[in-house]
């Protein structure tokens, strides 16, 4: 081959890698670029693999041999100068008996190449320098050493390398787009972009689920129809402070929660942050919102049950007095009957009795026997609570409602729903807020203080008073109307001086409690004591009896109970003076009775004396007799000092 044809040949190999291959990527550049190659440098054969190092193997990604196109070509390199130029990652040229030098490689897919004699390959190497691919010509003839044939040969080299980094960063770029997008596409918040004008250019499938509409059917037109006028405002605002920030990633929270409001839709609250940001000389904003209804209301019922939790806490904490109703008088037992009919309805109960007859204990019985046991019971005390307050205690209030109000808090109605309210002294309800209560007992229905939502809620109402409610009625201070929606089922507890023997039944359980309590022993009653218990007129009741009980077995101190002692004292419960016994009619004793109130108000003297029956300041004196008439009265009746 003369010089003139080799120059020739060279002009037309450099027109062929700067022109064949101008406008071709991908395959079509590798083909161009292999055929141009085995045309310009006079070879029987020329390819471009790609490089597969967990199989050992080159696929061609184009394959030009004896003028035709070889397909699907995948060989094993190990054995074959391919290797050599791979791992050394250098150019190996073989220019003759190239199967007499690698005769190791058995591969079938190398059989039809047997008649080659010469090899020149080299590595295409990456920008980090790891190993892509290669580029191979090969010949039935023998391939001199030449070093125009070498430099072309790396120009074709550079070519294939300069296309094979530039799919490989593609290929990165569209992995990294598809892991962006399947990040967008896969989030539970709402992601909105937005050009300078505010018109939306992108919503994620979640920003769909949540507005109800397709990103094609919104896709440039305003945001405000998404979110709401005030909501974007509020955005601008953000955005338009951050527009001075020197940081690339502007970004921020949005306050909030915050209402919004699509068009045609209803509104909820939500949270979001803003970013914005530049990209081919347009400048975007990009919102991430999370619909926060869910959580508000999650949070607010969390709230109320931590305040029905305390509450509750609070209540088995407070000792009731009785885990049950005891008693066996005719007149306990037709109220237990009332019980027993009202308690499986949902109908109001008013509980009608004198102070310290048990009227929450009923409540509790008529609750634990509904339909509602498993709910909450939650008592309310409409005397206890100052009448500045008891609005709020009774249906909660906003934050900001009034001075002080610095959260939100359920009132007890709220509380109480699927289950019962107790309103102890009912009677003592403010006029002003009888018309709520009956709203509630009709409708089911409130609203909080400050609030603008009604609220409805699921309760049973049972009431209690000791107070004349017609009376009060007639009197102008309590509803009528509020009057016969509460007493639906009316139920009279009956004094405990009307019951018998239950005081008896009642002291003998409240001493074992208490006693244990103490740590004191549970002395039984005497035939005295019970009779003393009988004689009494209780006008506090069974909280009365109680009071007595207690003292009684902390003056004794684990000994006998001096029954007697505290009775002749009187109770801060009852008093002493005519007007308290005025009215109420008294038991008429016998003669044993008298001698059991006699020998014990005797032993409560002596006792409180030392044994001292004369001198002053001896028992004697202390009954306003004489020490020979205390005497007397002492053999008779049975009285000697023990020990």
């Amino acid at each position: 081959m003369s010089e003139q044809t080799r120059r020739i040949d060279e002009e037309v190999a450099l027109r062929a890698v700067v022109e064949g291959t101008a406008s071709a990527t991908g395959v079509e550049f590798y083909k161009a670029l292999v055929q141009s190659m085995a045309m310009a440098l006079d070879t029987r054969g020329a390819w471009v693999t790609r490089f597969e190092p967990e199989k050992e193997r080159l696929r061609a990604l184009a394959f030009y041999f004896g003028g035709q196109w070889v397909e699907d070509f995948e060989y094993s390199f190990v054995g074959t100068p391919c290797e050599t130029s791979l791992r050394d990652k250098r150019l190996v040229h073989v220019a003759d008996r190239v199967l007499d030098l690698y005769p190791g490689n058995k591969d079938p897919q190398l059989a039809q190449f047997a008649a080659m004699v010469s090899y020149l390959g080299v590595p295409i190497l990456g920008e980090a320098g790891q190993v892509l691919g290669h580029l191979a010509v090969v010949d039935d003839r023998p391939m001199p050493d030449e070093k125009r044939l070498v430099t072309l040969f790396r120009l074709f080299a550079q070519r294939a390398a300069a296309e094979m980094r530039r799919l490989q960063l593609e290929s990165v770029v569209r992995a990294r787009e598809e892991r962006l997008r399947l990040l967008i596409d896969s989030a539970m918040d709402a992601i909105i972009e937005v050009d300078a004008t505010q018109a939306i250019t992108m919503l994620n499938p979640a920003a769909e689920k949540l507005f109800g509409c397709a990103a094609a059917a919104v896709q440039g037109t305003p945001l405000k129809l998404l979110l709401g006028d005030e909501t974007v405002r509020r955005l601008s605002a953000l955005d338009h402070l951050q527009q001075g920030r020197a940081d690339a990633a502007r970004h921020g929270w949005v306050p909030g929660p915050f209402p919004v409001t699509p068009f045609g839709r209803d509104s909820f609250q939500a949270e979001a942050t803003l970013s914005g940001y530049e990209a081919q000389g347009s400048r975007f904003s990009t919102i991430i919102l999370r619909n926060v209804e869910e959580l508000a209301r999650a949070e607010a019922r969390i709230e109320s049950l931590s305040a029905q939790t305390a509450y509750l806490i609070s209540e088995i904490e407070e000792d009731h007095g009785f885990d049950e109703i005891l008693g066996q008088s005719p007149a306990l037992r037709a109220a237990l009957t009332a019980v027993s009919q009202v308690a499986s309805t949902d109908a109001t109960v008013l509980i009608l009795g004198e102070t310290g007859t048990g009227k929450e204990l009923f409540a509790r019985a008529i609750h634990k026997r509904s339909r509602r046991h498993g709910g909450p019971l939650v008592k309310v005390n409409c005397a206890a609570i100052p009448a500045t307050l008891i609005e709020s205690e009774f249906f909660g209030h906003e934050k900001g409602a009034f001075t002080g109000a610095t959260g939100r808090r359920d009132g007890r109605f709220a509380l109480a729903h699927g289950g019962t309210i107790f309103l102890d002294e009912i009677g003592e309800l403010p006029l002003e807020l009888q018309g709520r209560l009956l709203r509630i007992l009709q409708e089911g229905e409130f609203e909080p203080v400050g609030g603008s939502k009604t609220r409805k809620v699921d309760v049973r109402v049972i009431a209690a008073t000791n107070r004349d409610l017609e009376r009060a009625v007639q009197e102008g201070g309590f509803r009528e109307d509020l009057y016969y929606r509460l007493s639906v089922f009316p139920l009279r507890l009956p004094p405990l001086r009307e019951r018998g023997d239950d005081v008896v039944l009642l002291a003998e359980d409240l001493i074992k409690k208490l006693a244990r309590r103490m740590g004191y022993a549970a002395n039984p009653l005497t035939p005295a004591d019970a009779a003393l218990l009988r004689s009494f007129s209780w006008p506090g009741n069974v909280r009365e009896l109680r009071n007595v009980i207690e003292r009684a077995l902390i003056t004794s101190a684990g000994g006998p109970l001096r029954l007697g002692r505290v009775l002749s004292e009187g109770t801060p419960a009852h008093g002493t003076g005519a007007a308290a016994e005025a009215g109420r009619p008294r038991t008429v004793l016998d003669e044993r009775q008298l001698r059991a109130i006699e020998r014990a108000n005797m032993i409560a003297a002596l006792e409180q004396t030392g044994w001292r029956v004369g001198g002053e300041g001896g028992a004697a004196s202390m009954l306003g007799i004489s020490p020979s008439t205390f005497k007397s009265r002492m053999k008779p009746l049975g009285i000697r000092r023990e020990g």
